[in-house]
């Protein structure tokens, strides 16, 4: 029987065509078997876990009982019968169960033509375990059962330290579609009826009460009121829709109530375009290819052919045994052992590190590539700026009534939810002014508002006050605005009783710690650039204002990641700071993806590393912490594989006419050796200061 899943929602499946109820896409053919669905998944996290406790468990005992151990502590493990040939069950058992993820990885590697650590792991161990089943069964004393059952326990936990740390790219696509509500208000024969969103058709008309979010993508048929884009297209003002004019669904309704024609579902809409973007940004983004994974590969090559040619050398000038435990030796002290933690051990660090500076790593990649970072590109609405409005200046006709213009336009918005409402009468309330008793309120549609304050009849809106009233700005002010306006700022006029008392200039505010971050970033040479869906005035002045080098406006959200391609063709390395759902493609695509903490899910969800304090200075703290990390993962990566300069050469016997040669249980303290001074060192980590 076929099936069919969702493009979004791949964990979406039917035995039927239909739509899929998380967003609302048409499911597509898909090719998978039913109930055949990831019914194995080794990768997984929590297999890693189970393996590596189980490994653990069995491997207590076969360290207990090694003739190393009992050495080093001194003590003597109590003898009985076929006690050896227990030590091979339970070593067979961690081989077989635990190993087997190292094996069938290396066999993927060998198949693509990839060797690397796995396959140096997997040679290492099937070596150590062939040797020691063969010393067994020979009566011989010599056995490795121990070096093998710990090199697979401490792989394990490597492994499983770094696969804690990644998150499922799926996860911002999930929270894309929690944008839109569940529900709509469908209007039919004349009535209102709620339905599930994907119930909706094109051609069906919905309404959308005051401060609900929309459904779908639409036009509107009836009504007026100002929507809230900026989730969606970065513009900080809200946007007046009347009738004939486009609406996109996730984006919050203001005051008005508006009928809403649908024009588009599923797929073609909005929202299921940036979800595109983003799987598209997450596939075609080039991954960084590990350190550990080069070193190990270089280890690999040079084990394989020392290893190789001290079996046949040792065959022919000494006996078979000898060459055996040449080769074993070599490919035991080889292996990378530390090899494994010394990569994940510096990321689980600096991730608590970068945790307790206020800042989150979600890609391990992205902090090991935020060094090299030549521009940071930072999204203006809600990280430069607060994306709020706030009151910049006050301009008023007659001397000295500043007080008395934003008097009268707080007691008259004081009801309003308007954003730039708000801002009025939040810096009135912070001034100490009284709100005066209004009389007769009405809101005026796209204009602004009007009462009676002590009688006298107030407005309070835009420009298109003065048009109505026919009220020239007089020469003193006019300059004054004429200048705000271009500047970006929204100027709100207050007219009494038909004459011009005065102008309110409101801006989205600017981030003080902004400024500080821009001036940081400069003196390490790095260039800054800004991107918003603002106007050109508003771009231009916030740059100005901050010393940025270079911005973009009016960018509309598929721009934005196609603004990212621009910079990183010229061979830029590119940083974007955002917060928004239209943020979410860019994110993804940039070299180093940085969310605002207090922004959307979508957006935490496509970030690397996430500003938990809305403090854009953190991003230094993440380049200074960027370069620690990689220091320190230099330096283990010596401490793990470069002492194999000396050690192979004398494990494989080059110096042993002058009695100087490491036999496999030398070779595995050395390994272990290397292990400990990698965990210290990534430790030393913990005193660094950002």
């Amino acid at each position: 029987m076929a099936m069919f899943t969702c493009p979004m929602h791949p964990n979406i499946k039917k035995e039927d065509e239909g739509i899929c109820p998380e967003c609302g896409m048409r499911l597509v053919p898909s090719k998978e078997k039913p109930k055949e669905f990831n019914k194995h998944e080794d990768r997984k996290t929590n297999v890693f876990k189970l393996r590596l406790l189980v490994s653990l468990i069995f491997s207590i005992p076969i360290v207990f009982y090694s003739d190393v151990a009992q050495k080093l502590i001194g003590y003597t493990a109590p003898a009985f019968p076929f006690s050896n040939y227990l030590i091979f069950l339970l070593a067979s058992i961690v081989f077989f169960y635990g190993g087997w993820v190292f094996m069938s990885s290396a066999f993927r590697e060998i198949k693509a033509k990839a060797p690397g650590m796995m396959t140096l792991i997997s040679l290492a161990i099937i070596t150590a375990y062939v040797y020691s089943v063969y010393a067994l069964v020979m009566g011989q004393e010599k056995v490795l059962f121990w070096e093998l059952a710990t090199l697979i326990t401490i792989m394990l936990l490597g492994h499983w330290i770094e696969m804690k740390a990644v998150s499922h790219s799926q996860s911002a696509l999930k929270e894309l579609s929690k944008l839109l509500p569940d529900k709509a208000e469908l209007i039919k024969d004349g009535k209102t009826q709620i339905v599930l969103v994907q119930d909706l058709k094109v051609g069906d008309i919905f309404l959308v009460r005051p401060g609900g979010k929309i459904p779908a993508d639409g036009v509107v048929v009836e009504g007026e009121s100002e929507i809230n884009e900026s989730i969606v297209t970065g513009e900080s003002k809200p946007v007046l829709k009347k009738v004939g004019d486009e609406v996109i669904a996730g984006t919050i309704n203001g005051d008005g109530a508006l009928k809403v024609k649908v024009t588009k579902i599923g797929e073609n809409t909005f929202l299921a375009g940036v979800m595109r973007l983003i799987a598209e940004a997450q596939v075609s983004k080039s991954r960084l290819q590990m350190l550990s994974d080069k070193a190990a590969f270089l280890l690999t090559v040079l084990a394989v052919i020392v290893g190789t040619a001290s079996l046949i050398v040792w065959s022919i000038i000494a006996d078979l045994s000898f060459a055996i435990t040449r080769m074993v030796a070599v490919l035991v002290i080889a292996c990378p052992h530390a090899l494994g933690l010394a990569i994940p051990l510096v990321s689980a660090i600096s991730t608590t590190k970068a945790a307790q500076n206020g800042f989150l790593i979600k890609r391990k990649s992205a902090l090991e590539l935020a060094r090299k970072i030549d521009i940071i590109l930072f999204d203006k609405t809600g990280t430069l700026t607060k994306g709020e409005f706030g009151v910049d200046k006050i301009i008023s006709v007659r001397p000295d009534e500043e007080n008395l213009v934003l008097q009268y336009a707080y007691s008259v918005n004081y009801k309003s939810e308007h954003p730039i409402a708000k801002a009025i009468v939040k810096e009135a309330q912070n001034r100490g002014l009284e709100k005066i008793d209004v009389k007769d309120f009405q809101r005026l549609p796209g204009i602004g508002v009007k009462g009676k304050v002590h009688e006298k009849e107030i407005f309070v809106g835009s420009e298109v006050l003065l048009e109505k009233f026919k009220i020239e700005k007089p020469q003193e002010i006019k300059k004054i605005i004429s200048e705000l306006s271009s500047q970006g700022k929204t100027i709100i006029f207050v007219i009494e009783n038909n004459n011009l008392l005065g102008a309110i200039a409101l801006m989205d505010i600017i981030r003080e710690e902004a400024k500080e971050a821009i001036k940081q970033i400069h003196n390490m040479g790095i260039k800054t650039a800004m991107i918003t869906g603002d106007s050109e005035d508003v771009a231009k002045w916030v740059a100005k204002e901050l010393g940025i080098d270079e911005y973009f406006a009016r960018v509309m959200p598929h721009e934005k990641s196609e603004k990212v391609k621009m910079l990183q063709q010229k061979g830029l390395k590119v940083a974007m700071v955002g917060d928004g759902v239209n943020d979410a493609p860019a994110l993804t695509q940039a070299d180093v993806g940085i969310a605002i903490g207090a922004g959307t899910n979508v957006a935490l969800e496509s970030a690397d590393i996430i500003l938990v304090r809305n403090d854009p200075r953190d991003i230094v703290k993440i380049i200074k912490l960027s370069k620690m990390t990689y220091s320190k993962m230099i330096q283990n990566i010596f401490w793990a594989a470069g002492y194999n300069i000396v050690a192979i050469p004398s494990a494989a016997g080059v110096l042993a006419d002058n009695g100087v040669f490491l036999d496999p249980a030398i070779s595995a303290l050395l390994m272990s050796a290397s292990t400990i001074i990698v965990a210290f060192n990534a430790a030393l980590l913990r005193t660094k200061k950002l």
